[in-house]
């Protein structure tokens, strides 16, 4: 075991110590804390990029690291693994987690107490449910996780925002309970809760069990999939995410990827071609399913007013898109599903916190800031003609009024957000959408033939008319929060909370030139998941660190 290997259990403890350093600073040290959580989330992100960089070069096969936090022989104890599919999310954790904070701490995190260690919580619950490698484990990181953003949820107060939390709360309460029943029916079955170890047991299942399976398995996928935000059971998320605060919202964007990340992550394990009368369980489901959700999103979309809600439907739409594209079982239609997911998650997080800075300027009340040093400068005042000037002789005054640099800020980003998610040409959302479609018409890949089933031409025209209605109502939301209104005033920015927005959508486009680079990693992935033995074996094969009695007791019986 090397040092690498002990590596994978840092995103977990990092922010777990970070948070109970912050709890026993108090609220006094604010500023402190802010940079305490700035460094440990900056920190967390260069171990994912570590990480992510190990399984690219280390020699195991599959490029799967195992870490065994209790020393316990597999499948008793505690596992942690790292493979492509885990080490991208963590890496997109930790992007959208540095991004969110900054945004924050330009004043969201002066708006109630706790922020910064409910933060670093959650990304312990994020980074934990990616690493683990058991579905109590996962439960248990699911709870972290969730525990932290019903008080991130409620940051900053306000009637719609409790409102909304209360039902986010009721419905991720209900969804944990489902989650246990599941977990216990599938236990009463196998024995075991190993992933590694459910995939080996599975296919052995009796007849006459397979239907209590089948149950465990249906109601455990109830639970993920309301997380994931498949219709029906997504009507509590767009009220709940487009009353968070902006932070907290572009969070957010990325819990929803954990229940598609859950079940894709099981459902390739448990349910793979090699699991005998149980192989592609449900898989019907999740395609239809996943077409509801994107026609449900599409529709509730083009009535949107509040671009807060729009991104929340957009959310949906991603998630119906990646849903549908899992359960064909395609390993070229996943690896581009897996770039798309990487994609339009920058773009929706920077799309939360452009939002509020957008919406600002319609609002006549503020938070105060309170450093006036940071603030953005002002726009010069308006060159609009007055009246009794002869405008031949006042050329000057007819030359127009030059657009204040914070609304072209806004503007550019807009339009860049709404490419992204449009999966309009040239950024990589055109990407992301181009390989989904190429895939839907080459089911076996390069090189193969095969018929196009009727469900994936109906997912190919939905991934069309969805981009379309986007279109639409994006561009219908720019035309009144950019054109219409000329004598509104710009809104005053900080640095802090351009800055994210920035880098997301720098991180984007910097995606459309290195895309290839990002495709080949993500259908790298997509085989790995294609073939769960090499998971499996890395998972089985690893062995518990023996212990000193052990290795005195081995040392007298050799000659």
């Amino acid at each position: 075991m090397n040092a690498m290997t002990h590596l994978i259990a840092a995103p977990i403890l990092l922010p777990l110590l970070t948070a109970a350093i912050m709890l026993m600073l108090g609220e006094k040290h604010r500023p402190l804390k802010a940079r305490i959580n700035l460094f440990s989330s900056l920190l967390g992100l260069g171990i994912s990029l570590s990480l992510l960089q190990w399984t690219q070069t280390t020699g195991v096969p599959g490029s799967i690291g195992v870490y065994l936090p209790g020393n316990w022989q597999v499948p008793f104890g505690l596992v942690l693994v790292v493979d492509r599919l885990s080490a991208l999310m963590l890496v997109l954790t930790g992007i959208i987690g540095v991004s969110a904070l900054l945004f924050a701490m330009a004043r969201w995190d002066k708006a109630g107490s706790s922020f910064h260690a409910l933060f670093q919580i959650q990304l312990m619950g994020l980074y934990g449910a990616f690493l683990t490698a058991d579905l109590f484990n996962l439960f248990v990181f699911f709870e972290v996780l969730l525990a932290a953003s019903y008080g991130l949820m409620l940051h900053g107060s306000g009637r719609a925002r409790v409102s909304s939390g209360l039902h986010y709360i009721s419905i991720n309460l209900l969804a944990s309970t489902l989650f246990l029943i599941g977990a216990a029916l599938i236990y009463g079955v196998t024995g075991t809760l190993n992933m590694a170890d459910l995939a080996l047991k599975i296919p052995l299942v009796a007849e006459a069990d397979r239907g209590l399976l089948h149950a465990g398995a249906g109601i455990l996928a109830v639970a993920f999939l309301a997380k994931a935000g498949m219709w029906p059971l997504n009507f509590w998320l767009v009220p709940a995410y487009s009353s968070a605060s902006a932070p907290v919202a572009a969070m957010f964007a990325i819990m929803t990827k954990v229940g598609v990340y859950t079940f894709l992550r099981l459902w390739t394990l448990l349910f793979s071609g090699q699991a005998g009368a149980s192989a592609y369980f449900g898989g019907d489901w999740l395609i239809y399913g996943g077409m509801a959700t994107i026609v449900c999103a599409a529709v509730a979309i083009l009535a949107a007013q509040r671009l807060e809600r729009m991104a929340s439907l957009s959310i949906l739409v991603s998630a119906g898109i990646l849903l549908s594209a899992i359960g064909f079982a395609q390993p070229n239609l996943i690896g581009a599903a897996l770039f798309y997911l990487v994609s339009s998650t920058l773009a929706l997080s920077a799309l939360f916190l452009l939002a509020e800075l957008i919406e600002r300027s319609r609002s006549a009340t503020e938070i105060p800031l309170e450093d006036e040093n940071e603030l953005l400068p002002r726009p010069q005042e308006s060159l609009a003609p007055v009246k009794g000037i002869n405008l031949d002789d006042e050329q000057k005054a007819v030359v127009g009024q030059v657009i204040p640099w914070t609304m072209a800020f806004l503007g550019l980003s807009f339009i860049a957000c709404t490419l992204l998610i449009v999966g309009m040409p040239p950024l990589s959302g055109f990407i992301g959408k181009l390989g989904l479609l190429s895939a839907l018409l080459n089911p076996l890949g390069l090189g193969g033939d095969a018929p196009i089933s009727n469900a994936a031409w109906a997912l190919l025209a939905l991934l069309i008319l969805s981009g379309l209605t986007s279109l639409v109502a994006f561009s219908r939301l720019g035309i009144q929060r950019f054109w219409t209104p000329l004598e509104r005033p710009s809104p005053v920015l900080r640095r802090l909370e351009c800055v994210p927005i920035f880098a997301l959508l720098g991180l984007s486009i910097a995606l459309t030139f290195k895309a290839e680079p990002l495709l080949r990693y993500t259908q790298a992935a997509a085989d790995a998941l294609n073939n769960p033995e090499q998971y499996v074996m890395a998972v089985l094969g690893t062995r518990a660190v023996p212990g000193p009695e052990a290795k005195a007791a081995l040392l007298e019986v050799q000659p």
